[in-house]
């Protein structure tokens, strides 16, 4: 009986809000259209300019183009124009 107390704890303090912020990064991650400012985990600032089903190309400083998975998204900035 204690041991199911603590699991519930776990549970309720650890597990069910990493699962509720993984669900929203992930449905921000399939909203995402040309033109939208993002931050990758690595601290990278870009414009998406292309989208594939799992890599998105993002144009940082000049002309450079980066190539990145979507997983390694970690935030939107703005929305496209």
């Amino acid at each position: 009986m204690l041991f199911g107390g603590l699991f519930a704890i776990f549970y309720f303090l650890l597990i069910r809000p990493q699962k509720k912020q993984q669900k929203a990064h992930d449905q921000m991650v399939k909203s995402l259209t040309k033109g939208d400012e993002i931050v990758t985990v690595g601290g990278v600032v870009g414009n998406v300019i292309h989208l594939t089903e799992d890599r998105i190309t993002i144009k940082t400083a000049g002309d450079t183009r980066i190539e990145i998975d979507r997983a390694k998204i970690g935030r939107r900035l703005s929305g496209g124009d």
